[in-house]
This record gives structure tokens, sequence and C-alpha cells, in this order.
């Protein structure tokens, strides 16, 4: 059955590009395209609409049954110490690899192009990015309207108090009867999952028929070689991530990678990390990752370990000066990734987060508005390949934290790779 599921959004992703590109050329104008593609988004909303409706009473669940099931307050810090440096070192690792690309591919390259006098609207709000906003943003004033607004760095907040208030109280009876009733809401919530993933491959269909119907298919051409080079760079990071798995994993990162095809799917032919989200929690522990470290560990990894869009970032910001023939030692390169680095802990509750750090960024080392707008022509086929890259890095991370925590327990708790292979097949 799953192997028909991931059967029918690969054909939804074929069958979105064939009709997109039949209705783009049939299109008598823009305007006549834009409306054909707004039908096509329409199947599009609804299913990402059922998704997120479903995640924030996920997040909820999983995150405080994860850390109320958990034996001590040391145990949520050492995990969650585990975690961030992890997401640390994968964020720099990934902003150096798109620094050294963007360097050696040079994408930009022979554009030549000239910034104009004028202010450029890129339609982009960075006024929200800095670091007072980011901090305080962070914190909830009221669960409902985070929960609301899908946010899920909010959401992390506030069930991480809770789940550790849980925690402190599971012995007393009346706590722990809610305890039972939040943890089982999430196999409730799974089941749900189940049921909206048959609407997938007609999700999948609408979002790849609107983009093509909008764009046609010369924009591969024209941006041939930013966006072959990009995609080589998230290559590269693949084999990365892969390698450092297979160094923790073994040969069990064969198997995760499997296990995590479809949401990986789901989330490249959407651009949607929220529409990988439910899926991909179900996927990891069914493979075997301990529900507490996947309701723990993927959350955060949501809010702060994004690979792809770590990448795109340095790439995209070098892209821009290279067209523009904007000179930036290597100095002034690394100094920008570090400002990157601190600025894209910001960017999981901001929209089209990537784009916006970058034309935030772009002002403090003078690179021109106009690059903003040149890259987000292509934005969406980039995002769909970045989008990607962050469920498989946040799938590594997250299976990687539950071993070392098996590991310290001297048992296989975190991880039952033997029983469960031929649930993920």
């Amino acid at each position: 059955m799953k192997n028909r599921l991931t059967f029918y959004i690969a054909a939804g992703m074929v069958l979105g590009v064939a009709v997109g590109y039949a209705c783009h050329t049939g299109a008598a104008d823009v305007a006549a395209a834009k409306v054909i593609a707004g039908y096509f988004s329409i199947i599009t909303d609804i299913f990402l609409r059922l998704i997120k409706m479903i995640i924030a009473p996920l997040v909820f669940a999983t995150l405080v049954a994860g850390l109320a099931g958990m034996d001590s307050g040391r145990d949520v810090g050492r995990i969650g110490l585990r975690t961030m440096g992890w997401f640390v070192c994968a964020s720099l690792v990934s902003l150096a690899l798109g620094l050294l690309l963007a360097n050696v591919t040079q994408p930009g390259a022979g554009l030549h192009m000239v910034a104009g006098a004028g202010d450029v609207n890129t339609g982009l709000n960075t006024a929200g990015l800095n670091f007072k906003d980011i901090v305080t943003h962070a914190i909830p004033v009221n669960l409902l309207d985070a929960m609301a607004r899908n946010d899920i760095l909010q959401i992390l907040v506030f069930s991480i108090f809770f789940g550790l208030g849980l925690g402190a109280l599971k012995h007393d009876p009346r706590v722990n009867a809610l305890i039972q009733a939040i943890d089982g809401l999430v196999p409730v919530m799974l089941r749900l999952t189940t049921y909206v993933m048959r609407a997938a491959p007609l999700g999948v269909f609408g979002a790849i028929a609107s983009a093509v119907t909008l764009r046609g298919l010369d924009v591969l051409f024209t941006y041939g070689k930013l966006i072959g080079s990009f995609y080589l760079g998230l290559a590269l990071l693949w084999a990365l991530l892969i390698g450092v798995g297979y160094l923790f994993l073994g040969r069990e990162i064969g198997p995760l990678l499997k296990a995590v095809r479809e949401p990986a799917m789901l989330a490249f032919s959407t651009a949607s990390s929220e529409a990988a989200y439910p899926r991909l929690t179900e996927q990891l522990e069914k493979f075997g990752v301990d529900k507490k470290v996947v309701g723990f560990t993927l959350p955060l990894g949501y809010a702060f370990n994004l690979d792809g869009s770590m990448m795109y970032q340095s790439f995209a910001a070098i892209f821009i000066a290279q067209a523009f023939g904007v000179d930036m030692p290597l100095s002034q390169q690394i100094l920008m990734l570090l400002v990157l680095m601190l600025s894209s802990k910001g960017m999981a509750s901001v929209p089209r987060g990537s784009v916006v750090v970058v034309a935030a960024v772009a002002p403090l080392f003078h690179l021109p508005a106009e690059g903003v707008v040149l890259v987000l022509a292509i934005d969406q086929i980039l995002d769909m390949a970045r989008t990607m890259t962050n469920v498989i890095g946040n799938s590594v991370a997250t299976a990687v934290i539950a071993k070392w925590e098996a590991r310290r327990s001297g048992a296989r708790a975190g991880m039952h790779f033997e029983g469960l292979r031929g649930e993920v097949q």
C-alpha cells in the first residue's frame, strides 16, 4: 500500500508537468495562465489546509507525551544539548558548502546585471527578522492563537514547559490520567494523517500543474546554470548527510532513507515542509525511532535545522554578488556566513523564510535588491529541492539522536530496526 502511494505521488508529479505545460502553451496570455494556475492551486490549497489542520495537535501531543515519558529533566537537557549541537554543526556545514559551491561554479558570472538607482520592492516582509522580534516571538502569548496560526516555534515552547510540568507530577494519579489521554491522542492523529495522505497525489498534481502553467519549462533553460549548480550542491549535501549518518547508523541508513522517501517526495512536490511533517513523524516511529525522541527532536529540527535552506541562503547571496559584479573578499563572505547563521534561526515562523533572510541580509553587504527579485523568479524550483533536503536532514538527525540515547541506556530501546524493517518497505 505504501509503495502504491509513493507511485501515485510520482505519477501526480509527472501528470502535473504534462498538464501544466499544455495549459501554459495553450493560454492566450499571462493573465489567462494565472487564472488557470489559480484553479489548480485550489486543489493544493485544500490539501495543505488538511495538513495544517493536524499539525498543531500532532506537534503538541507527540512533544508533550515524549517529555512526560522521560525519566527526568536531565534527559531533556541531555537530548536538547545533543540535538542543538547537531543542528548548529549541520547549519554551519550547509552554509559553508553553499559558499564553496557558489564560488567554484560561478552561477552568476557573466550575467553583468546593473543595479537601478531607485528602490526595488521585492514583496518580502523583512521587518520582523531582527534579534528582538525573533526572541520575543518565540514565547507564545496564547496557545490557541499559536495553534490557529500553526506557529511551530511557539507550540514547541509551550509544549516543552507543559511536558516538563507533567513529567514532574506524573506519579500523581490525576496527572497520570492526563498523560495517558495525551499519549492516546498521538495514534489518533497518526491515523488521521493516514486518511489525509490519501489526497496527497491530488495535492501534488495541483502544485506542479499550477507552477508549470504559470512559469512554463523555459525557466529551466533561462536559469539553467543557477538551478544546475544549486541542485549539484544539494546532491553533495545529501552525500555528506548520508555519509555522516552512516558513521552513526551503519547499514541502517539505507532503510531509513527508504522509510522517509514518501514524506521527502511530498516535500519536494509541494515545496512545503508542513505537508511532510505528519507523515515523517509516522514513518520515523514505524522505523523504530523512540517516539519520545521523535516528539522532541523533530519539532526542534523544523524550527532550527533546515539544511537545504541554509545552503540556499549562502548560495543565493553569492549568486547575487556575482550577477551584479559586487566584489566580496573571503573575509566578507565568512562574515556573511555567520550573519546568515544567526539570522536564519528566526525564519521558521516567517513566510518564504529562506528568501526573506537573503533579502534582509543583502543590504548589509551592499547587494542590490534587484538580485533578490532575480532569485524569486525561480524560487519555486529551488524551494522544492531545499525543502526535500530539510526533510532528509531532520530524518538523519532524529535517528542519530535516538541511536545515541539507545547506546547510553545500554539497550536498543531507542531503535528497533530488526523488527520493523518490513513495515516501512
